[in-house]
This record gives structure tokens, C-alpha cells and sequence, in this order.
């Protein structure tokens, strides 16, 4: 299919009828075999180019179909065989039990049996934008459908192509990717040098056709025309398509895919699964991270550290503090603790074949069941002695779970659990060591207010706890609302990871900024930020309430210095991104793990969603999916898109000095000597180093550290830079200048007589053209650093590239001469050839020595950028 698909260019098709002419033509005039190595010879490019096009695109089409079985990988919380496990979506099956909650993707047909307050957004299926209550007698969940809003269980129905989902997808046939702004960009590019080439390749024509004709009328033997003249036109014929060939750079958009998908292909083994091709170029240009803090910058393992309970902080350290607490606190008072932390909770709690415990849920939630699990708890006994009324499930809207508990003796008790400013207000009593609640003074909430400052300022995650009892039977439905009991402050350690401080310094010396922004307490957070090193002196630390009152004019002054946003809600950070991008061009990339997330993921430029902590709707948002939750995961994602830019810069300058090169030497040798030196077969031969070749080894190289000391690509910035043109036009110069002495005079300089002269001269002007191409290759890994070696023998597929190339040029000029008008060169003029293609590297140092202006920066010749300093770089 692929070979197929390669055969249909359009070029590659002119010149197979080329080809047939010139055998059809040839046998009669020439015989046998003389008369088929022309036509042979461009069949035998042909067919090399259409193979190496077809492997690329099938090795790419593999890697796609690789990475798309890694995008589908999506696990589900179902109970089979009677215990709760994590299953992948494939291995589902009719009779299973699915557990969902606010986030997930509803991952087959099937029936509700049981829940709290479930939303379901059908958009997806109905576009319908209204969500829908399931309940007992609405009880039909879709698959692909959104779980919105609060908890329940479904039976599965369907599965697999047999849901209404897989019906629906059915009738569809999978599209390919957008083209990526780049691909764009370059398209644009490709089809003016292609126009260019088109020009010349019709007057190189046109000036051949004219001399033949000319010269023949002056011989007098215009009238007498035979099929060697026929040859020879058809030869002047295919040179010009194979300009045409040459000119038109097919190699960009391979340069592009090869380099998206091999930089897609490495960072999935780096832990970010890449969803959008664009999203890898894009985060090249990223001058700003959103970032979240739980899981991302912190270890998104979460255990209690600190307790507050009866008037006492107690620190939670192994079993000899929980001892300790056993001891300060009465049997009343940590049985109403335990039931707190047991009823309350959406997470559960489940022991394997092996008979280990393992706590499935969310991190915070999670924490809390150690905990109450450490502290002698028992989860199944405390579920099955109590009946869960009601449950009103945690969002970032409350910021508070609470659930109505049915008590064996017929007493109803409310539990609530969230952030703690925000519970502590709905309380007016206390729980005293006996275990009875006594009234809550200002003075006391006060001094509870200010324990939980204290706790925030040593980043600890604060919860509070609470209850209350209810009046009425166990049909009691509504949750109240005030006149809690305090029960206890729990501060929850979420250690930092390891490698987030170094990675937020490689991003600040990137020109990137850090802005986290967290549902946490601004205390919390600012403790956060300053051990990650995201908050500075300067640096101001917002909270989310605040930023929604501020006017546009007082959001453009104060925006570009805040660096933490804490109590935030999802709209917040959709209104921060918005404003970031809109007010200030910047190019922002956002993390995010939950539902409410999906807006500022879908606004930003670059969507990172979270792959262990994230929620299904989350990663359908997103652009790549960071599988291991790790900051350092996604500053490797903006080093690679990086990477992937400044390679196609490479590629390009690469290409067209090549394209500039061979059209103009085989240009002005047809207008002044009547004859191209570089025949049809040699020009596709260059063509395959330069597109095919050269997209490979240049496309491919890996991300080294220079990159992330220089600024970002701005929206507007020129593709093809000062610098480049500079580089290009250089070698250019200096390749036609050596072409053209050698092309013009090269006879007598280099004393070649004899009846094979022209042709050894022009095998010789090939040869030099070729090794031009090489070295030029090699001068082109680095655009304005002098040293251009450094890296290159770690890149195996670039030194493989270089030396293929090298050795098939042997191979062509040796023992290839009848397909490649060629005949074998003595080893002085191999040597002459070498160095004249080795001494572009000379040249290229000198043109890196001259100072040019990139983008209001000026670069000099070790490559980095002086970057202007003080009140000009702020």
C-alpha cells in the first residue's frame, strides 16, 4: 500500500514515462544493452526513492498504531468474582460491576444498581449539552458517555462495537492528524521553492532546446532529424522534470513527521504520551506553565502527618505515635474519629487472593483510611454496621464531602469532611476528650483557625473533620448544612518530588514560566512553592477569591508577577489561561488531573492532563498525557519540542543550499555550454540524500542541554532565521564558486585529456557536489555554535546516514558508471573531491563568526543568546 501510495507523486510519474521513451528510443538506435542504461539507470533511482518513502511511512504508520494502543489504555474499578479490582476497558465483560465516579468515562452500555447524585453528560452521543440524572428509573448509562457529578455502580450490557458508542463509531472512518502549525508553515515554504524550481527547470528546457536547434541549423542538418536527436531531446527533457524533482522539497513535511513521530516515540518511553502531533512542536514554544501541585510537583502519596483533636497536636509517625494517641484521646472519642474517616469516604477498602490490603480511591482520601486502618479501624465492620443514607461526593465547587448515616439504633448522624476554613465555619461546637461536644468560642475557633495556618506554613494539606446529629428517622434525606461538631484537624504531608526544584530551575532558565495553581490553602501553597523554587521575592502568591474580584486593568498589572494562585476554582485557571494568552501572547501549556480541569486543558495551548491521578475526561482535553503525574516528565516534553524545531531549522538550511546549488550550476551550464553536468540520474540520486537521507539524520537528533538555556520561539518569529539565511547563502556561494571553476575551466586546471575528458570532469563535479552535500550535512547540526561534532557520534542514526551516503557514492561512481554516467576516478581526485566538500567546514566556522541580529537578539559564535538584562528583560 505504501509502495502505492509513493508511486502516485507526480514527478516520479513523468519521469517513469521518461524512462520508457528513452528505453524505447534507445534499443532500436543503440541496441542492446547500451541502449536501456539511461532509462534503466532513472528506473533504478525511481525505485530507490519509492522504497525509502514507503519503509519511512510504514516504520511511521507502526509507530502511530503503537502509540494509539497506548492512548486506549484505560483502566476501570470493577467487582468480579466478589472483589473490587482495576481491570483494563478491553477486558470487560457482560455481568461486571463498574464502579464510576465524577471524571470517568462510562466505558460500556449497561444499568445502574446503585449511587449518589449521578450526572451524566450524553453530549458526546445525543449533542444534547443538558446532563442527565440516572437513577432507578431512568437506569440506562451509554458508553462514552461523561460521569459529571457524583458516584455509583452499573451492571455491564454491551461491550465493544456493539454498544451504541461502537455502533456509532462504526460509520465513521478514522482521520488522520491535522497538519501541525509547522507542517503549515513549511507547506507554504515548499511551494515557493517549488514554483522556483518550476521556473528554472522549464527555461533550463527551453535554453537546451533552443542550443540543439540553433547549433543544428548552423550545421546545416536541420532537415535531417534522427533518433539519436530524439534521444537527446528527451534527455534535456528529463533533466528538467528531475530539477523539478530536486527543486520540490518533499523531504519537509517527511522532516516533520519523521522528527514528530520519533520525538513522540521517545518520550512515550519517557512516560508523556503524546495525543496531537501539533502539540510536540508547540510545546517547544511554551513561555508558560500552569501547573497543578498535587501529584504533579508533589509525590502524590499522601499520609497524615499531624492530628488535632481534643485541644492536642499529636504527629503521626509508625505505630508508636498512634500508641501515643490511643493514650491522650478516650475509646468515645476515637470511635466517633474512626467513623468519621469510615462512613465518609468514596474510596474503599480491598484485600486481594493473598489476603493484602490495598486502598483504592483518591490520594487525600486515601490517607485518611491508612490512618483510620493504623489506628486499629476496620473498614468492613464499621460499612456493615452502619447504612449509608445519603452522599453528597466532593467538588471543587464545595470543597466538602458529606454523607447522612443510618446508626443501628435508629439515630441518623451527618459526617463531614473538607477544606478546613471552610468546615470550621459551619461548626459551633467541639468535641471535648470525654467525647461529648461542648460549645466553640471565637476564642477557640480562633486559636483552631490559627493551628490550621500553622499546619498550612509547614505544607501540610489541611482537613477538617465534623458531625452532627440528626433528629428523625433513617428516611432522612436532606444534609444539613450547619451546627457541626468539630471532631479534629488532620494535616496531610504530600512530600515534594524528588528532581521538581532542578526541573523548575531548567524551565526558569528557559525563559518558562512556573505559575502553580491549587485548590490548597494559600499557606500551604506558598510553603509549596517556595521549597519547588516557583515562588520569589517578587513573586506574588494570590488567592483565587481575590483574583475573581480584580478589574481587566488591575489583572494586566498584577498577572505577570503571580506565581501561585491558591483556593482556586477551575474557573479561576480558565480565566488566568484566557488572559495569559489573550493579553500577553504568551504560549501556555496547562496541567491538569480532574474533570473540572477540561476547560483551561481545551483553552490552552498545550494540554498536559495526568495519567495516574487524571480523570478520563481530563486526558480527552488533553494534548499529551504525563503517564507518570512527574513535572520533570513535562519539561522533557518542552526540551523534545524544542529539539523538533530547531531540527527542521537544521533540515531546511540543509535543503535549500542544496536546492540552490543544483538549480543555478545546472542552469548556467545549460545557457552557456549547451549540456547539464549533473545528469537526470545523479540529480535523483542527490535527491534521495537530500530529502529522504538528510530528513532522516537531521530530523532525529536528540534534545542536548544548550536548548534549554536560550528563550522561546515567539508565535511571530520568522521560521527560516537571520543566522540560517546567512549559512545558506554562504555555502551556496562557495559550492557554486568551486562548481563553476571546475565546470567552465576545470579541463585545462586539472590537465584531463583525452576522448573521456568531459565525462570525467563531469563524474569529478558530481563527486565534489555530493561530498559538498556531506559535509554540509554534518555543518548543518548546529546553526550557530562552531563546534559542530559534539553529540553527533551519540546519534547512531545520523552517523549511519553519513556513512550509507558515503559508501554508495563509491558504489555509483566505482561500478554504477552506465546507470550514472559516470566512469571511476583516479585517488587524487577522489582526495580532490573530499577536500573540496571538507572545506566547507572552514567556511562555515568564518560565516558563524559574523554577528547577526535574530529577533532583537544577537547571537555570537559559541550560539547562545546575550540576552538582554534588567528592566529590559522583565
Amino acid at each position: 500500500m505504501f509502495v502505492w501510495e509513493a508511486l502516485h507523486d507526480l514527478t516520479l510519474m513523468i519521469l517513469m514515462v521518461c524512462a520508457i521513451v528513452s528505453i524505447a528510443i534507445g534499443l532500436p538506435t543503440e541496441g542492446w544493452p547500451k541502449g536501456v542504461y539511461d532509462g534503466l539507470g532513472i528506473i533504478l533511482s525511481i525505485f530507490l526513492v519509492v522504497i525509502v518513502t514507503a519503509i519511512s511511512d510504514y516504520q511511521q504508520s507502526l509507530q502511530f498504531r503503537d502509540l494509539d494502543k497506548e492512548k486506549k489504555k484505560i483502566f476501570v474499578q470493577v467487582t468480579r468474582d466478589r472483589k473490587r479490582q482495576k481491570v483494563s476497558i478491553y477486558d470487560l465483560v457482560v455481568g461486571d460491576i463498574v464502579h464510576l465516579s465524577t471524571g470517568d468515562q462510562v466505558p460500556a452500555d449497561g444499568i445502574y444498581i446503585s449511587g449518589y447524585s449521578l450526572v451524566i453528560d450524553e453530549s458526546s452521543l445525543t449533542g444534547e449539552s443538558e446532563p442527565v440524572n440516572i437513577d432507578e428509573e431512568r437506569p440506562f448509562l451509554l458508553s462514552g458517555t461523561k460521569v459529571q457529578d457524583g458516584q455509583g455502580k452499573m451492571i455491564v450490557t454491551t461491550v465493544g462495537m456493539r454498544t451504541e458508542w461502537g455502533k456509532l463509531m462504526e460509520t465513521l472512518s478514522e482521520g488522520g492528524e491535522d497538519e501541525t502549525p509547522l507542517q503549515v508553515k513549511l507547506n507554504g515554504v515548499a511551494t515557493v521553492i517549488g514554483k522556483i524550481g518550476l521556473t528554472f527547470s522549464v527555461l533550463t528546457f527551453v535554453v537546451l532546446t533552443i542550443r540543439f536547434v540553433v547549433e543544428k541549423a548552423v550545421r546545416g542538418e536541420f532537415a535531417s532529424w534522427s533518433s539519436n536527436d530524439a534521444l537527446k531531446l528527451l534527455d534535456y527533457f528529463a533533466i528538467a522534470v528531475t530539477i523539478i524533482v530536486v527543486a520540490i522539497p518533499e523531504g519537509l513535511p517527511l522532516a516533520v513527521t519523521l522528527s514528530l513521530a520519533f520525538a513522540m516515540k521517545k518520550l512515550m518511553k519517557d512516560k508523556a504520551l503524546v495525543r496531537h502531533l501539533s502539540a510536540c512542536e508547540t510545546m517547544g514554544s511554551a513561555t508558560c506553565i500552569c501547573t497543578d501541585k498535587t501529584g504533579t510537583l508533589t509525590t502524590n502519596h499522601m499520609v497524615v502527618n499531624k492530628i488535632w483533636i481534643c485541644g492536642k497536636i499529636n504527629e503521626i509517625k509508625g505505630n508508636e505515635s498512634i500508641d501515643k494517641l490511643k493514650t491522650e484521646i478516650s475509646e468515645e472519642v476515637l470511635s466517633i474519629l474512626l467513623r468519621s474517616i469510615f462512613q465518609n469516604t468514596s474510596s474503599e477498602v480491598v484485600k486481594d487472593k493473598d489476603g493484602k490490603t490495598t486502598i483504592l480511591g483518591t490520594p487525600t482520601e486515601s490517607a485518611l483510611l491508612e490512618f483510620g486502618l493504623l489506628a486499629g479501624g476496620d473498614f468492613e465492620a464499621q460499612r456493615g454496621t452502619y447504612k449509608i443514607l445519603k452522599v453528597v461526593p466532593f467538588n471543587s465547587v464545595r470543597k466538602k464531602m458529606s454523607v447522612l448515616v443510618g446508626l443501628p439504633d435508629g439515630g441518623v448522624q451527618a459526617f463531614c469532611k473538607g477544606a478546613s476554613e471552610i468546615v470550621l465555619k459551619l461548626c459551633n461546637k467541639v468535641i471535648d476528650p470525654n467525647g461529648t461536644a461542648v460549645d466553640l468560642s471565637d476564642e477557640q475557633a480562633k486559636k483552631v483557625s490559627d493551628i490550621i495556618n500553622g499546619f498550612a506554613n509547614e505544607a501540610l494539606r489541611t482537613l477538617c473533620l465534623a458531625l452532627k446529629d440528626v433528629n428523625g428517622t433513617q428516611g432522612e434525606s436532606s444534609i444539613p448544612e450547619d451546627s457541626y461538631t468539630l471532631i479534629a484537624i488532620v494535616g496531610i504531608k504530600d512530600p515534594v518530588r524528588p528532581g521538581v526544584r532542578e526541573a523548575v530551575k531548567t524551565c526558569l532558565a528557559a525563559g518558562i514560566t512556573v505559575r502553580m495553581v491549587t485548590g490548597d490553602n494559600i499557606n500551604t501553597a506558598r510553603a509549596i512553592a517556595r521549597e519547588c523554587g516557583i515562588l520569589t521575592e517578587d513573586g506574588v502568591a494570590i488567592e483565587g477569591p481575590h483574583f475573581r474580584d480584580l478589574s481587566t486593568e488591575q489583572m494586566k498589572s498584577i498577572i505577570p508577577r503571580i506565581q501561585v494562585m491558591a483556593r482556586s476554582l477551575p474557573l479561576d485557571k480558565h480565566t488566568l489561561v484566557t488572559r495569559l494568552r489573550n493579553m500577553f501572547g504568551e504560549v501556555v501549556a496547562v496541567t491538569g488531573d480532574g474533570t473540572n480541569d477540561a476547560p483551561a486543558l481545551h483553552e490552552s495551548d498545550i494540554g498536559l492532563a495526568m495519567g495516574i491521578a487524571g480523570t478520563e475526561v481530563a486526558k480527552e482535553n488533553a494534548d499529551v498525557i504525563i503517564m507518570d503525574d512527574n513535572f520533570t516528565t513535562i519539561v522533557n516534553v518542552a526540551r523534545w519540542g524544542r529539539a523538533i524545531y530547531i531540527n527542521i531549522q537544521k533540515f531546511v538550511q540543509f535543503q535549500l543550499t542544496v536546492n540552490i546549488v543544483a538549480l543555478i550550476i545546472n542552469f548556467v551550464s545549460a545557457c552557456i555550454t549547451g549540456s547539464a553536468p549533473l545528469t537526470a540520474v545523479q540529480l535523483l540520486w542527490v535527491n534521495l540524500i537530500m530529502d529522504t537521507l538528510g530528513a532522516l539524520a537531521l530530523a532525529t537528533e536528540p534534545p542536548n542541554d544548550g536548548l534549554m538555556l536560550r528563550p522561546p520561539v515567539g508565535r511571530t518569529t520568522n521560521f527560516i532565521t537571520k543566522p540560517m539565511w546567512r549559512n545558506i547563502f554562504g555555502q551556496s556561494l562557495y559550492q557554486l564558486i568551486v562548481l563553476a571553476v571546475l565546470t567552465f575551466d576545470g579541463k585545462r586546471l586539472l590537465r584531463i585529456n583525452g576522448p573521456d575528458a568531459t565525462i570525467v570532469l563531469n563524474t569529478l563535479i558530481f563527486n565534489s557536489f555530493v561530498f559538498c552535500q556531506v559535509f554540509n550535512e554534518i555543518n548543518s547540526r548546529e546553526i550557530e555554535k562552531i563546534n559542530i561534532f559534539k553529540g553527533m557520534f551519540e546519534s547512531w542514526i545520523f552517523f549511519t546516514v553519513i556513512f550509507s551516503t558515503v559508501v554508495f557514492q563509491v558504489l555509483i561512481v566505482e561500478f554504477l558508471g552506465t546507470f550514472a554516467s559516470t566512469v571511476p576516478l583516479s585517488w587524487q581526485f577522489w582526495v580532490l573531491s573530499v577536500v573540496i566538500g571538507a572545506f566547507s567546514m572552514p567556511i562555515s566556522v568564518i560565516l558563524k563568526c559574523i554577528p547577526v541580529e535574530r529577533g532583537g537578539i544577537t547571537t555570537h559564535h559559541d550560539g547562545y543568546e546575550a540576552l538582554p538584562s534588567g528592566p529590559e528583560l522583565a
